[in-house]
């Protein structure tokens, strides 16, 4: 038998929706532990997109001016491509009230660094890395932990850490989720994307995202400090077509897709430099078992379109701490535990299904037309004679992008004293 440790909440995960939910238990008081497999948060092609639900959370945090102080840049509008070559600006972020005007894209390691810091100030908050979980702990029907191993070495001799409450934030590929035996239900995604960088031109926008269409191809680029993240969609189980053909038919194909980037396209040395993303969707039908939570990716695998999915498991992280922190502190055990687990997932589910919803519509109207060749007229007309004719539906384009369906705000007790003092007066 391996070592024994012990917390309240043992979080598994160290992305947003774990570091968020670890910061605002420890808020609270509440003994908690994250803990991350990898070594560090540094890993590339991450999620970047941090909307303004998740920048106005962080003001009311006290975090606003870490925050800004990233190095990020900003998306102030949202443009769709049309068969004159012009451009439509379908979501007007100018629309919406200052400072949460926009969409900022800043390396999600930064943010999780930045996070971890400010949680690390809170005594009863910990976090461990480079360790991995390979099973739950179960007592009568209960969970009351998590099996740990070093993630490089998984035959080494287990920890095992117990806990009243864990707290799965492992993503899509979640182990503990499958070791509770639930079962998310799977939607059908008609794409993969490709991702890698390159260099940024002296004359390129700075502040839009505008998808280019060329025949069957997709392009999405988001402007970085320095360098375009760009996203090659094209359809799913492509990767050994794609990589077969050879880096410079990717190159060429990239250059024909966005003419602006032919010029630099040699950036992408081989195939190496491209990482694909096998892109699923999924749902939990419940998220919970008793002494177990799902949350962020391990409830809700989301599609990359629309970049959400970084908002949507922060957002269930606030609505998680706000429930669950009052119950664990008034020592509830057991039925009155899981009331609060069934509680998060009553209020979490139906912002998940809305934007899988539009997710969903969105890959109908826009990706599976684009494959099929039928894009080359423009974008779908209706959301495109709103934008161009009904100009308040780009403000309402605009705020469904940046706060999203129900946008959480920070509980009360979680916010800078000074905050607390101000809201009540």
């Amino acid at each position: 038998m391996g070592r024994v440790s012990r917390t309240t909440v043992a979080i598994v995960g160290g992305g947003p929706a774990g570091v968020v939910l670890g910061l605002l238990l420890a808020r609270a008081g509440i003994a908690v532990r994250v803990v991350e497999k990898h070594d560090d948060f540094n890993r590339d092609f991450r999620g970047d997109t941090v909307h303004a639900s998740t920048i106005r959370l962080l003001d009311e945090l006290g975090l606003g001016d870490r925050f800004r102080a990233l190095p990020q840049s900003r998306l102030d509008d949202f443009s769709l491509p049309m068969a004159d070559g012009s451009q439509l600006r379908l979501g007007d972020f100018s629309r919406l009230r200052p400072p949460y005007d926009h969409v900022a894209m800043v390396p999600q390691w930064d943010l999780l660094d930045m996070l971890v810091g400010a949680a690390r100030e809170e005594p009863s908050f910990d976090i461990v890395v480079g360790r991995a979980a390979s099973d739950l702990i179960v007592e009568n029907g209960l969970v009351v932990g998590v099996h740990l191993h070093p993630y490089d070495e998984p035959d080494r001799e287990h920890e095992e850490l117990r806990a009243e409450l864990v707290v799965a934030c492992d993503g899509r590929d979640s182990v503990l989720r499958a070791a509770a035996g639930l079962h998310p239900r799977e939607f059908p995604v008609p794409f993969d994307t490709w991702w890698f960088r390159l260099p940024k031109g002296p004359g390129d926008a700075d502040t839009a995202l505008v998808p280019a269409f060329d025949g069957s191809d997709v392009l999405l680029s988001f402007p970085r400090g320095d360098y375009h993240q760009v996203a090659y969609f094209a359809p799913k189980g492509s990767d050994a077509r794609l990589r077969a053909l050879g880096v410079e038919d990717f190159r060429a194909r990239v250059a024909r897709i966005r003419p602006s980037f032919a010029d630099r396209v040699s950036a992408i040395d081989s195939m190496d430099d491209v990482h694909v993303l096998d892109v699923r969707m999924d749902r939990l039908r419940r998220w919970w078992r008793p002494g177990l939570l799902c949350i962020g990716d391990a409830a809700h695998a989301m599609s990359p379109a629309g970049g959400v999915g970084i908002n949507l498991a922060v957002q269930d992280a606030v609505a998680a701490a706000a429930i669950l922190a009052p119950a664990i502190v008034g020592g509830v055990r057991g039925r009155s535990l899981n009331h609060a687990l069934a509680a998060v997932e009553r209020r979490r589910t139906p912002p998940a299904v809305i934007v899988q919803g539009a997710q969903r519509m969105l890959h109908r109207v826009v990706f599976e037309r684009a494959f099929a060749g039928r894009l080359q007229g423009g974008p779908p007309i209706l959301p495109a004679v709103l934008a161009k004719y009904v100009p308040p539906a780009r403000g309402l384009y605009a705020r469904g992008i940046a706060f999203g369906p129900l946008p959480e705000h920070a509980p009360t007790w979680a916010r800078p004293a000074s905050d607390t003092e101000t809201e009540q007066t």
